[in-house]
């Protein structure tokens, strides 16, 4: 199963991305050793994930994502936080 999750960077910015495990990843990213995007931005935290999918839709939700404006994706966050 896969997950698609969101994480902020230190300088405020969004990274959305896609894996079977969150946690490495994440630790992945704070190591130096994730996204191209997150080298340089990091500590990053993790701020929303989904839930277990299939590949296939997981890869779908991470480009749905991505298309949405900044003020989207923020607002999604917040009440994905509540």
């Amino acid at each position: 199963m896969w997950f698609v999750y969101v994480v902020e960077c230190r300088d405020g910015t969004y990274y959305t991305g896609v894996a079977r495990d969150v946690e490495r990843r994440l630790a992945e990213h704070n190591a130096g050793r994730g996204a191209r995007y997150t080298r340089g931005r990091g500590p990053v935290r993790v701020v929303a994930a989904s839930r277990a999918m299939e590949k296939r839709a997981a890869y779908r939700l991470e480009w749905a994502v991505k298309q949405l404006p900044r003020r989207r994706k923020a607002a999604a966050v917040r009440k994905r936080a509540r």
